[in-house]
């Protein structure tokens, strides 16, 4: 039984694959940043709709709109770069009686250019992407 040998791989056969797919890995990466950087700012786009709903909801009940988070209860998700999950800083930047306006700024650079996503919302829900990345 000790001379049998077993069918298996060699070391230098697992490595040779590993290159290969890590040739590929970098060959592909360029092409799927742009779908990356995309799929990400779908986040900002809910959470602004967020904003929006309960922008509306005060609106309503109070006859203006908020500049503060606490007013309308939204709570911000802890950003990427300080251990969470959000990738956009969400701030409202303007608000009044009649109208508010809200960003959401992006924490990193998705696909390494050198520009940060960013994206904003009215009173009307007027939603667009005021930087692309």
């Amino acid at each position: 039984m000790k001379n049998k040998k077993l069918k298996a791989f060699t070391l230098t056969e697992l490595l040779v694959v590993l290159i290969i797919v890590g040739i590929l890995v970098l060959l592909a990466l360029p092409n799927l940043m742009p779908l990356i950087s995309k799929t990400k700012s779908t986040e900002a786009q809910l959470q602004l709709e967020h904003i929006y709903t309960l922008e509306k909801s005060y609106f309503y009940l109070h006859s203006k709109y908020s500049n503060n988070f606490n007013d309308i209860s939204f709570e911000h998700a802890k950003l990427s770069s300080q251990g969470g999950n959000a990738n956009y800083q969400i701030e409202i930047t303007e608000a009044s009686n009649n109208t508010f306006k809200a960003i959401a700024t992006a924490v990193t650079d998705f696909d390494g250019d050198g520009t940060f996503n960013v994206w904003e919302i009215d009173h009307d829900k007027n939603l667009k992407e005021v930087t692309p990345d």
